[in-house]
Parts: C-alpha cells; sequence; structure tokens
C-alpha cells in the first residue's frame, strides 16, 4: 500500500484521528529514527485524542449550553462573600456521583448562572450526560406542547446525569402544568439518584406562592433537600456594574 492507499483504508475503517497526523508521523518517526512500536503508540494516541474530542463536542451540543464557562473566569473579588469554597465543591463533581442537588439562591446578577453552567460544563468534560434548561421558558413551552412531545421532553430532564434548572420561578407564578411538570422532575430524579442544580431568585420559604400549592412545594423541596448544598448569593449586581460602565464610555 502507498500513503494514499493506506489514508483511504484509514478512512474506510474510522480511524480518521490517526489518518490525519500520519504524514506528519511517518517524518517524524523517520527524523527521529524511531522504533515502530513508538510510532505506532503515537498514533493510536492521535486517534484516541480525536474521539475523545468529539465525544466531548457532541455532550456540549446535546447539553442545552452555549457558553464554556469557567470559574476562573468569574470575578470573586467583585462579592467577596460568596460561598467560594462550596462552588468550587460543586465543580468537584462529586455530588453528581452521589445523586446530590445544589439549591443556588440568591439576588440577580451576582452570578448563580454562572456557576451552575461552569459546573454543568465541567461535567460535560468529565464524560457526564448532562441537560441545561432555562426553567420559566422550557416550563412554558412543555405546557404548549402536543402529549407526545411532553413526554420527550420529561425523558429528556429525567435521563441525564445533571439536570440544570437555571432561574426558576423568574416569572414567579407558573401555570398549573408547570408546576406538575417540576414536581415529576424531582419525584423521579430523586428515585433515581440523578443530580440537580437550581438556580433561583426566589427563596425557598416562598415557593408555595410561585407554585401555588403549598403541599406540593413541601413535597418536591422534601426530596430536593433530602441530600442537597444550599448556596446564598448576595451582594451587587454583575450586569449593573457592566451597564454602568458602558454608559461611562458612551460618548456624549
Amino acid at each position: 500500500m502507498n500513503m494514499i492507499e493506506i489514508e483511504r483504508a484509514l478512512r474506510e475503517l474510522r480511524l480518521s484521528g490517526i489518518a490525519e497526523t500520519l504524514s506528519t508521523r511517518v517524518m517524524q518517526a523517520q527524523a527521529a529514527q524511531q522504533p515502530f512500536l513508538e510510532t505506532f503508540a503515537t498514533m493510536l494516541q492521535d486517534e484516541l485524542d480525536r474521539r475523545r474530542s468529539l465525544l466531548t463536542e457532541r455532550r456540549f451540543k446535546r447539553s442545552g449550553l452555549t457558553e464554556r464557562l469557567s470559574l476562573a473566569d468569574f470575578d470573586w473579588c467583585f462579592n467577596p462573600k460568596l460561598p467560594r469554597s462550596a462552588c468550587f465543591e460543586l465543580h468537584t463533581l462529586k455530588f453528581i456521583g452521589e445523586g446530590a442537588n445544589a439549591l443556588i439562591i440568591g439576588k440577580p446578577g451576582t452570578g448563580k448562572s454562572h456557576v451552575a453552567k461552569a459546573v454543568a460544563y465541567q461535567a460535560t468534560l468529565a464524560g457526564y450526560d448532562v441537560r441545561y434548561v432555562e426553567a420559566d421558558t422550557e416550563f412554558a413551552s412543555y405546557g404548549l406542547a402536543s402529549t407526545q412531545e411532553q413526554a420527550e421532553k420529561l425523558k429528556a430532564w429525567i435521563e441525564p446525569d445533571l439536570l440544570v434548572l437555571d432561574d426558576l420561578f423568574l416569572a414567579r407564578r407558573i401555570a398549573d402544568v408547570s408546576a406538575e411538570l417540576l414536581q415529576a422532575i424531582v419525584h423521579q430524579r430523586y428515585k433515581l439518584r440523578r443530580a440537580i442544580v437550581i438556580t433561583s431568585n426566589r427563596v425557598v420559604q416562598d415557593w408555595g406562592k410561585y407554585l401555588g400549592d403549598a403541599t406540593m412545594a413541601t413535597t418536591i423541596l422534601d426530596r430536593l433537600m433530602h441530600r442537597c448544598a444550599m448556596l446564598e448569593f448576595e451582594g451587587k449586581s454583575y450586569r449593573l456594574k457592566e451597564a454602568a460602565s458602558r454608559i461611562a464610555v458612551t460618548p456624549v
């Protein structure tokens, strides 16, 4: 086989990682007079790296995330009283393996969503199946869906290793069908010991008002908080800070 035939065979065998670096690795081996096994091991590593990269990208696309955020990007100095240690503990992802949950509660603009998205992205890199959902928007969409579509949505939110419900109760009162959906998600994921991260501007004591049913709120919180980290975010709004900065630099 010549090089063209070898490359064609590699692609037919779906060894695109080796195919893409073959010419470089052959030149490298010739220049360094590398033993065959060493060269072959390097080429196999190229293939593994390629496949892992593709899998990671697929997990990210399936997750619903649109940003690759990190806790390293977060400005911890702006609100120094934020629970930094607890955030980094979530970032270890141990809670996913334990089937535990996290409630991130606090004022708007204090970084709750950033932390939740950073944890979710880290989970995709670690090989977990993740779904990120803007809670109120997706719950409203669920209420308008057909019975079959609702079943598919519910399955998609129950099966992943980690579910992130961002900005729950942003619109305060949610529809009855959305409240029942939240209860179903929490109940079924609790039975399966699958992790949930919820961010909200609303303190848990008021959830009964937003659900329209105090008993339902108690049932949901009982399961959520059985194995749960509670993170309280207090401080100034990053968004207001950024808006003020833009106004300050706008020419008159």
